[in-house]
């Protein structure tokens, strides 16, 4: 006897502070099948609470909420929420607020106004390991980490080995060093090496900037 039906795979918390939207959210995953709504929160704080208690797979996140707002509860997710991977669900925020939070762990953002289709694929894609991002988000967020980055100036076609492009397609999935070495069959500190030097011939700061270029750049599309 299957329990797919009874238990969905991907657990999502939501939180946002318009209870009428809330609403509409829970039905909409509610009727996707493999998504349940384990709780809703409607300010900062109590988002903090229930992700401690709950522990879900996702976060729908809202930026602009009472008592605390989205970046503080992205500072204090730690310890047991460590394992919540976070989408921004949004009307638009400022580009520097939506870096920040990006900085501090959120790993997609949706306009409010997406299509329904778009929001389920973007959960199942982060519950993955994937960043989702749209096109316009991902060219203001290169745009935004430029300003604020000390990197030296990208270049617009890199000349990747395979082995570097097959690195790059694993790291905007979501990879760690140990996991791409065990996928590829190296060492963790070649990998290491390897993303040295593609930080250098692409001008990128961290793994979050190399995952964003990469999708922008279309990288990622064959491994």
């Amino acid at each position: 006897m299957t329990k797919s039906k009874t238990n969905p795979s991907i657990r999502v918390l939501v939180a946002d502070d318009h209870a009428i939207f809330r609403e509409g959210l829970r039905k909409l995953l509610e009727g996707a099948g493999d998504i349940a709504v384990v709780g809703e929160a409607g300010d900062g704080d109590e988002t903090v609470r229930l992700l401690h208690k709950l522990k879900p797979d996702v976060l729908l996140l809202d930026l602009r909420m009472p008592v605390k707002d989205g970046l503080g509860v992205l500072e204090e997710m730690n310890g047991d929420s460590a394992q919540t991977r976070v989408i921004l669900v949004t009307e638009g925020e400022n580009e520097h607020d939506v870096v920040r939070a990006m900085r501090l762990g959120a790993r997609g953002v949706v306009w409010k106004q997406s299509a329904s289709s778009l929001l389920l694929k973007s959960i199942r894609k982060v519950n993955a390991g994937e960043i989702w991002l749209d096109n316009r988000m991902t060219a203001e967020l290169i745009d935004a980490f430029k300003k604020s980055s000390d990197s030296g100036a990208r270049r617009e076609k890199p000349l990747l080995s395979p082995r570097e492009k097959e690195i790059v397609h694993l790291v905007a999935q979501g990879f760690r060093n140990r996991e791409i070495a065990e996928k590829l069959f190296i060492s963790e500190q070649t990998v290491k090496n390897h993303l040295h030097n593609i930080f250098d011939k692409l001008g990128v700061s961290d793994r979050l900037e190399l995952a964003l270029y990469a999708i922008h750049h279309r990288l990622t599309d064959t491994p």
